[in-house]
């Protein structure tokens, strides 16, 4: 279970001025420097929670930017607009990631702040940087990306592949900047592991059926699931929870996490998917509030499972840190 909480005690320090400006937000890497300690000073973390430096993640440096897409950026986030217009014709192998573009240099600029800033204080984030479908998405546009799997679907499945094959060699040289520092890694999840970890996802995947998600889309993700020590794969919207039983299936893949998605019940309304990932022996993170601690584990194993939650005090989240060791039970 990981726990945040504000500190009890905080160090009586100024917080730094909000930013006012993109540049301040998401650039300016003093200031992103400073609301990283200013938080982490103020934060308990408990259970599996830690300190982790990042600098956002609203695209940015998201593959799709590299690989050229336009991009629109916000005080909150960003958006991509399609690369590949076409509606009848799309090659992604004449596409190659420019370790010149502005997005590149971006992202290892701020992996390298990271691992300058973290030693005895946080864990350097890899960052979010897309992959799978949803790369494919932001190049043709999701209603594209529709039409191309119903159309072109052997044209689909190379892509994914050479994207694929692309996503490897982008995280392999990411990874290379910060496992020193992190012994280890962990992406925008905030779930470290001692090797190669990323969050596998596929957003689209809420979209299509899972005989289509299978035939185009799995055999790539099976090969990322294999590529990387710990993976967990993300499954985001109830939409996307029909793919579950197939994601059980794989070998390669360690854990999943059920997220219902935003406006939606908490995870224990779909008690019976839970159970279903527990019983194929797959590990299952769920985020809830505190006052569904108790009852998620008088309903599921302890075995295997990853609490994300919060709480007002940090007196409340070490009394729940305690009353959960009590109310965990192994259920098999």
């Amino acid at each position: 279970m990981s726990v945040h909480a504000p500190l009890a005690n905080p160090p009586a320090r100024p917080a730094p001025p909000e930013p006012t400006t993109l540049e301040e937000k998401w650039y300016d890497l003093d200031a992103i420097a400073a609301r990283n300690d200013y938080w982490f000073s103020r934060t308990f973390f408990g259970g599996e929670a830690f300190p982790m430096w990042h600098a956002g993640f609203p695209g940015i440096a998201a593959i799709p930017t590299i690989l050229g897409c336009p991009f629109r950026l916000d005080m909150d986030t960003g958006w991509h607009d399609p690369l590949l217009t076409d509606p009848d014709e799309f090659d992604v192998r004449s596409l190659r990631l420019d370790e010149n573009h502005p997005a590149y240099r971006y992202h290892f600029g701020v992996l390298r702040r990271a691992v300058k800033e973290s030693p005895g204080k946080s864990i350097p984030c890899l960052g979010a940087f897309y992959h799978g479908g949803d790369t494919l998405a932001a190049l043709r546009g999701t209603e594209q990306l529709l039409l191309d799997c119903a159309e072109r679907p052997a044209q689909v499945r190379d892509a994914e592949e050479y994207l694929m094959d692309m996503w490897f060699d982008f995280y392999d040289r990411s990874y290379a900047e910060v496992q020193g520092a992190a012994l280890g890694s962990t992406c925008w999840m905030g779930i470290w592991a001692p090797g190669k970890t990323y969050t596998v996802s596929n957003d689209f995947s809420y979209s299509i059926s899972t005989a289509m998600y299978a035939d185009l889309f799995l055999p790539a993700i099976v090969r990322q699931m294999e590529f990387l020590d710990y993976s967990i794969y993300h499954v985001d919207g109830v939409e996307a929870f029909r793919h579950v039983e197939v994601l059980c299936q794989q070998p390669c893949l360690q854990a999943i996490q059920i997220l219902p998605g935003a406006g939606q019940p908490s995870p224990l309304h779909s008690l019976d998917l839970l159970k279903e990932v527990q019983r194929a022996g797959k590990n299952l993170h769920i985020s809830i509030p505190p006052e569904e601690v108790k009852p998620a584990l008088d309903l599921l194993s302890a075995r295997g499972l990853y609490i994300a939650t919060w709480c007002r005090t940090e007196s409340d989240a070490r009394r729940l840190l305690e009353d959960a060791e009590h109310w965990s039970v192994d259920r098999g």
